[in-house]
Parts: C-alpha cells; sequence; structure tokens
C-alpha cells in the first residue's frame, strides 16, 4: 500500500526540485538542534506556514522513527486512525510505515483502528513528510490521526499507549504534532489566544491545553493530536517545551484582518 499525496502541487511544490529550493530556504543552518522527544509544527501551505515549520525542523535532531499525529479534517469512523504498514509517497521519494511501533500502539488500547480510508485525503500529515525526508532520508513513521470528538481521557489513553510502545521498543522516537492555530481572526486575537495555549504546552500541562482550548474557543486544529503529544512526552521523562518560532499568515500576506496562527515547539 502507498499512500498517494494529496495535497502535491497544491501546499508545497510537486516537483523534487521547486520543493528542495523551497525547504532550503526555510531551513535555518546555524540553529543548534537538540535531541528532543516532540515537536510541534503546522501543517499550512509552505508559503504561510513553511519558515515556522522549517525552524522547528532545524532545532531538532530527526531520529529514525517518528510517531506523527495529526487531527482530521474530515469525519473519520475511528477516534484514531491509523495506518500499520505501506509507505506514504513524497516528490522525495517513499516513507515506510514503521509496523512494528505501529502494532504496539494497537495492542496497547482499543481506541485506535487500522483505517486507510482516514488518510487518503488528509493534510496534515502529508505535509510534514517533505521537512521530514529533508533532514532524514531513513526515517520511518507511525501515521495517525484524530477525530475532532475525542475526550481528555481517550487522549491521555492514546498518549500512554504510544509512550509505553516507544519505552518496549528502547529506541530513540519523535513524537511530531501537527496542528495550526487559530484560524480566520485578526491577528491581534490570534496572538492573544494563541499564546494562550502556548503557556499550556509550554508548561507540559496537556489537561490544561485541553481545557483551555475548549473553553476560550481557540480554533487550533490540531489540539487534540498536541494534546495526546504532550501525555506522551511527559511520560517519557519530558522537561521542558519551548517555542522556536511563531507567525501568523498575515506576517505574509499583510492582511492582519483574517488571519491563520501558526508555531514551531520543541519537548525535550
Amino acid at each position: 500500500m502507498v499512500r498517494k499525496t494529496c495535497v502535491a502541487g497544491y501546499f508545497y511544490p510537486k516537483q523534487k526540485e521547486s520543493l528542495l529550493e523551497m525547504i532550503k530556504g526555510f531551513v535555518e543552518p546555524d540553529m543548534k538542534k537538540k535531541k528532543a522527544l516532540g515537536a510541534i509544527s503546522p501543517h499550512a501551505g509552505y508559503q504561510y506556514s513553511g519558515i515556522v515549520a522549517g525552524a522547528v525542523y532545524s532545532s531538532i535532531i530527526i531520529p529514525d522513527k517518528i510517531v506523527l499525529l495529526g487531527p482530521s479534517h474530515r469525519t473519520i469512523n475511528s477516534n484514531f486512525a491509523i495506518m500499520r504498514e505501506g509507505e506514504w509517497e513524497t516528490p522525495f521519494g517513499n516513507i515506510p510505515i514503521n509496523t512494528k511501533l505501529a502494532d504496539q500502539i494497537i495492542s496497547r488500547t482499543k481506541l485506535v483502528s487500522e483505517d486507510i480510508d482516514a488518510h487518503i485525503m488528509e493534510h496534515s500529515l502529508e505535509v510534514q513528510l517533505p521537512f521530514i525526508h529533508y533532514f532524514n532520508p531513513n526515517c520511518s513513521i507511525v501515521p495517525l490521526i484524530t477525530t475532532y470528538f475525542a475526550s481528555y481521557n481517550d487522549l491521555e489513553e492514546l498518549g500512554k499507549s504510544i509512550s509505553s510502545s516507544i519505552e518496549a521498543l528502547n529506541e530513540d522516537v519523535l513524537i511530531l504534532a501537527s496542528t495550526d492555530m487559530s484560524h480566520q481572526v485578526s491577528q491581534e486575537t490570534a496572538k492573544e489566544k494563541d499564546f494562550l495555549a502556548i503557556d499550556k504546552i509550554s508548561k507540559l500541562d496537556p489537561r490544561g491545553l485541553y481545557d483551555v482550548v475548549k473553553s476560550q474557543k481557540i480554533s487550533m486544529c490540531g489540539f487534540q493530536a498536541t494534546t495526546a503529544a504532550l501525555v506522551s512526552a511527559k511520560e517519557l521523562g519530558a522537561k521542558e517545551a519551548e517555542l522556536i518560532k511563531y507567525q501568523t499568515s498575515g506576517d505574509v500576506t499583510e492582511d492582519y484582518n483574517n488571519v491563520v496562527g501558526y508555531a514551531g515547539m520543541r519537548i525535550i
């Protein structure tokens, strides 16, 4: 099974040479890299969020295995939909799924279902793959998307199943959450609300993140994936989370009345 690209040529260039040139423009080669347990990266079109994604990927050492968490922007039949085998296509070449780690996660919670169809048209994970391949062409992934209806208890169970699976594997694994922040609000509102969420992430507070997004109606599309990633990272011994870069689409378009926010964060 090869999961074909669905937003190549739309969210990012389809041609390998053009994509390589674009990513190189986002990379910060002088940034000090650190070994990370987790990271948070946006998934909008590269012209809008690529500079944030490039910064966070430049700040971490990309290991050979990544659990890739993101939201489903469509209705899916599963609480948490995983692909357990096959490959994902990118313009740079295919990235294999780590079946061994995927099966470990599936064995630890009944909330995760193998659901290939849920992934076919979802862009939140795909947009991360060219950056992943650029920094580590030998990487394998476990692709997993969340329904918007997942409760905190569901996410806590998912996070703990991921962390215990990583512990059983006893190898370096990055937990990467794919999310944008506020959507279609003013620049002022985006910054005000997004930093409420960023503060909870910085404090390694998954319950606080979940609650503040709900109570303040922050339109952070991947907050549930990020919540689960925080649970996992804490279980694995994370000590701090730091903001690497934040900006909005308004910083690119100069339309500050209707923006989307993007945050890149590193969890160590």
